[in-house]
């Protein structure tokens, strides 16, 4: 089939009064079959607060409970804190030996600004940070999107300097303020704004209901691939503003002002849970629709309270922060590597169904032209060393995955720290070389298509990726 067309492509919306549903990929708005358009190179990096759980070989925890796999680059075995991600054993590569030198003595409390920048913003004093890696791609990519990029966090906004709710950063090191509500995203992607189309809008039961009738001269229009591929988008699309709805009545309802002596008051797990499901679905949809081809989630700020603690409300644990000085109280370490547990859990639902996802031209799944990386800028008790970092997808863009690589020496077996239960411990020399994770950041810029031969200062790429 050849297919060239004046009046409808790929960007164009899906449009009722109200509402503006950016199309997902579609094969009939292909030029020519022998030379169709590529895919859309995706980034997204997902970050978490506090590091993850290592106790010392001698610990009986560190058998089950300690986050790095044990083994070799293929042969690897994780253990119960990442075995959520086993069936999708192909598609991931998990990483250590990597820390960006500018941040190796600042206290994990105060280098998550520096994670996707690498700046030398130092623990104090004067501040200033430099462009983040999504942001750089973003300069490149975001033109032929809506959305040049989607920045969320769970805290929202920016933030404080060394208290970074916000990932991404700007060409002048300023930061960009990060989404949080659910309801909020879910507008900005696919509602217009207007006191007329809000007013329309609210009458409606759903942003869907506005669309109804303009799918079905669309539809006429498409192959019966896409017309299936439309039909499933506007399903995920439905299922989402039903989910963001639940996850408002929780997020959005302010707290009641009441005396807390003698009571415990958190929200429920699963409201927790279905609000990183909604944000992670939120993500996937802008992707889908190719409403922006970069994202950056923070799922908790450093030290924080309030909305950090969602990972730990999720799987009915306490103060999330709280669980990385606990790890010496009965089923401390099982409580700590439960919380990572439940991190890496969510984000291989997402994973998964971005592999479930083809790209209608064609060209694999989601998942093979998206690198999506889960990670932290500390390992044991704000040891600003050794991030625990996870990446998967990106088969199309160069990325040989199913491996546990190691860089550096002197650490292989990730003992270098551990054990850490106290402030002075991270303060300790750690004799140990790392490479820098500038030298990854390079390597998925040039293979995301961006001319680049270093990052925040270092050259160089990363060898074995």
């Amino acid at each position: 089939m050849t297919t060239k067309t004046t009046d409808m492509n790929r960007r164009n919306f899906l449009r009722g009064t109200g509402v503006a549903l950016g199309l997902p990929w579609l094969e009939t708005f292909a030029v020519d079959d022998s030379n169709p358009n590529p895919a859309p190179k995706r980034f997204l990096s997902v970050y978490h607060p506090d590091g993850v759980g290592l106790p010392v070989r001698e610990d009986p925890a560190w058998k089950d409970w300690s986050w790095f796999p044990r083994g070799g680059e293929r042969s690897f075995k994780l253990t119960k804190v990442l075995d959520v991600l086993e069936p999708l054993r192909k598609e991931i590569t998990i990483y250590s030996g990597l820390s960006h030198p500018a941040a190796r003595t600042v206290h994990g409390h105060s280098n998550a600004d520096q994670y996707l920048t690498g700046a030398d913003i130092g623990g104090h004093g004067a501040y200033k940070n430099s462009i983040s890696i999504d942001q750089v791609y973003a300069e490149q990519i975001g033109q032929f999107t809506r959305h040049s990029s989607l920045v969320m966090s769970t805290n929202g906004g920016v933030g404080g300097p060394r208290g970074a709710q916000t990932q991404s950063y700007n060409r002048s090191g300023r930061p960009i303020p990060a989404l949080n509500h659910p309801k909020q995203i879910f507008d900005m992607l696919f509602v217009t704004s207007g006191k007329e189309a809000a007013a329309k809008l609210a009458r409606s039961k759903s942003a869907l209901d506005l669309l109804i009738a303009n799918t079905h001269s669309l539809g006429r229009k498409l192959s019966r691939y896409d017309q299936e591929t439309l039909e499933q988008y506007l399903d995920a699309v439905r299922d989402t503003e039903v989910k963001l709805e639940k996850a408002r009545q929780w997020i959005d309802n302010p707290v009641p002002k009441v005396d807390t002596t003698n009571l415990t008051l958190e929200a429920g797990p699963k409201e927790a849970q279905l609000y990183f499901e909604t944000m992670y679905e939120l993500i996937y949809l802008s992707f889908l629709s190719d409403s922006t081809r970069v994202a950056t989630f923070q799922l908790g700020r450093e030290n924080g309270g309030g909305p950090h603690n969602l990972l730990s409300t999720a799987v009915g644990l306490g103060n999330a922060h709280a669980l990385t000085h606990a790890v010496k109280k009965p089923k401390g370490w099982e409580n700590l590597g439960t919380y990572n547990r439940y991190q890496a859990e969510e984000f291989g639902r997402f994973i998964q169904k971005l592999k479930d996802t083809k790209e209608p031209n064609g060209q694999g799944n989601i998942l093979d032209n998206t690198f999506a990386m889960h990670g932290s800028a500390s390992s044991s008790f704000h040891l600003s060393r050794n991030y625990p970092i996870i990446s998967a997808g990106g088969k199309n863009l160069g990325f040989e995955n199913g491996r546990y690589l190691k860089f550096g020496k002197g650490n292989e077996d990730n003992q270098a720290g551990a054990g850490i239960v106290t402030d002075s411990g991270w303060r300790g020399k750690v004799e140990v070389e790392e490479l820098p994770l500038s030298k990854l950041f390079t390597t998925i810029l040039q293979r995301l298509g961006v001319e680049a031969n270093s990052f925040a200062g270092i050259t160089g790429t990363l060898e074995r990726v």
